[in-house]
């Protein structure tokens, strides 16, 4: 059932009657307000919970972010341009304080408001940049905001600064909060040509960590499919332009060669390769232009960074649904590097999921490749993940499918994994979780495990 919600005023009204009614204490009152809201299934995520200076005499003050938001309108009305950085600079703390300040700032019109100053400060850099931040800020869990006219404007500052590398980063990052759960808006400005000015600004700052970090997460919110009011994106179609129209594989793998030495920037560029591996083609241009070699000295260089390792694994595992790509991972020693990672890391449930994903892609339909992990001791440790990890559903299945593709064009590695607990392990994880169900029966099945399998439909009319 959906949770109920309620205004801004009506929560603010509860406080002050806490305050004045019952003589509460300022921090009494907000708190047996959000008790008694709570208590009543009310979601207070989109309510400002802070104590304003009520008093008996009925004043009403605003809150602190609204306060910013008048100054910031009365500085605009008057064309006080010196004056509306500082506002827009009060406005976007309040803004980044929570979700709540930014939609209450958002129901007083604060879009309009932050839009027409800075079209105010278009020819004011600095200005510009804060009025930007401020947009970026607002925009923030709150897509819908977004309009033509904002559209047009984010994608003319990065047209007419495209030199100015800060504000290029502010801008990409509204962009890419704008496009977050928006399919309409990924969209629009993919049609407006977004895509060779996210590419362009990686080429043209390809030595600021800010822009390059920015516009790889700009490129791949711009591959997601995560609006559920849309039942068809074009999230494919958008990453074979990237590729395909904008070179985008170039540009990312040769960007993350400036960074070595950044393991944040390199993870969002990793993230982002692997949101662009989505064709067979696109897999094995990774690997010529010098993609794969990069991610494997990279994971041998930067083997304890927790974020790098997982990002990485994630290429991997994208790249190997091309069967030669498989090869090439193993014939330069990805396995021993994803086992080693997975050692390291046990701890992490999604280093464990990912690098299980990733050995699981280098087995299917590859005996060989199977032995390879299999003296490496990828089982052993997909086995070890499985028992360090017995809530995680995700580590779960991909324990599953890579122990079930070991055997299948394997059945002399059943025994071995047999021996090492993996019935036990694989009939826990189908018990536990629901989701394992299909795969854990897959593999206890190819291990030669006695499995019962329900038919669900025998071709009768009837219930399934």
């Amino acid at each position: 059932m959906a949770s109920r919600r309620i205004t801004q005023e009506t929560f603010d009204n509860v406080v002050r009657e806490n305050m004045i009614e019952f003589e509460m204490e300022p921090e009494e009152a907000l708190n047996e307000a959000i008790q008694q809201f709570e208590s009543q299934g009310v979601d207070l995520v989109n309510v400002v919970k802070t104590v304003q200076n009520f008093t008996a005499e009925g004043s009403d003050p605003k809150h602190h972010v609204l306060q910013a938001l008048d100054s910031l309108q009365k500085a605009l009305d008057l064309l006080a341009l010196d004056e509306m950085g500082d506002h827009l600079t009060n406005f976007t703390e309040q803004c980044s304080l929570d979700f709540a300040h930014r939609h209450l700032a958002a129901e007083k019109s604060a879009y309009a408001t932050v839009l027409s100053s800075c079209r105010a400060l278009m020819s004011d850099g600095p200005g510009l940049l804060k009025g930007v931040q401020a947009l970026a800020a607002l925009l923030d869990g709150q897509p819908d905001l977004l309009d033509l006219g904002g559209k047009q404007l984010l994608l003319e500052i990065l047209k007419q600064y495209r030199d100015h590398s800060i504000l290029n980063a502010a801008t990409i990052r509204a962009i890419r909060y704008s496009c977050l759960k928006h399919e309409q808006n990924r969209q629009d400005l993919v049609q407006c040509g977004v895509l060779p000015l996210l590419t362009g600004a990686v080429v043209n700052h390809g030595t600021s960590a800010d822009v390059v970090r920015e516009a790889a997460c700009a490129l791949r919110v711009m591959t997601y499919d995560d609006d559920i009011r849309v039942p068809f994106g074009h999230a494919h179609d958008h990453a074979k332009m990237i590729v395909m129209e904008n070179d985008g594989l170039r540009i990312i793998i040769e960007a993350a060669k400036a960074f070595t030495e950044n393991p944040a920037v390199l993870s969002e560029l990793c993230a982002t390769l692997s949101r662009l591996a989505v064709r067979n083609e696109f897999c094995q241009d990774i690997v010529d232009l010098g993609g794969l070699n990069f991610m494997i000295a990279l994971l041998a260089d930067c083997i304890e960074h927790r974020e790098l390792v997982k990002q990485v694994l994630g290429a991997f595992r994208a790249i190997a649904g091309n069967d030669e790509v498989k090869d090439a991972i193993i014939s330069a020693g990805g396995t021993d590097l994803v086992v080693l990672a997975m050692n390291r890391h046990m701890g992490s449930p999604q280093i464990c999921e990912q690098a299980c994903a990733a050995l699981g892609m280098f087995a299917l339909r590859k005996p060989e490749n199977c032995r390879v992990i299999m003296e490496g001791g990828g089982a052993l440790m997909a086995l070890q993940a499985m028992k360090s990890h017995p809530a995680e559903v995700n580590v779960q299945k991909q324990a599953c499918g890579l122990l079930r593709n070991l055997v299948a064009r394997n059945p002399d590695f059943s025994q071995l994994i047999l021996e090492m607990g993996g019935e036990v392990l694989i009939r826990q994880a189908k018990d536990t979780h629901q989701d394992c169900d299909d795969l854990a029966k897959a593999a206890l099945r190819d291990l030669g495990c006695k499995v019962e399998f329900q038919e669900l439909w025998t071709g009768q009319k009837g219930l399934l």
